[in-house]
């Protein structure tokens, strides 16, 4: 991995942690990349809520 690709991640990390907004990271990584870390957030979110909720 490359220092930009890893640069990516800590933003992306720091987004799906919620220490950064979707706007912050889209300022970062651009646009495109920071559409697919928000569709990825949604899904594992709802993926989370599913796994509870058959607890």
């Amino acid at each position: 991995m490359d220092l930009d690709e890893k640069r990516v991640q800590e933003f992306a990390a720091a987004y799906y942690d919620d220490e950064i907004s979707f706007e912050q990271l889209e300022a970062h990584v651009g646009s495109e990349k920071a559409a697919n870390f928000r569709v990825l957030k949604q899904q594992l979110d709802e993926d989370f809520v599913d796994e509870v909720a058959e607890l």
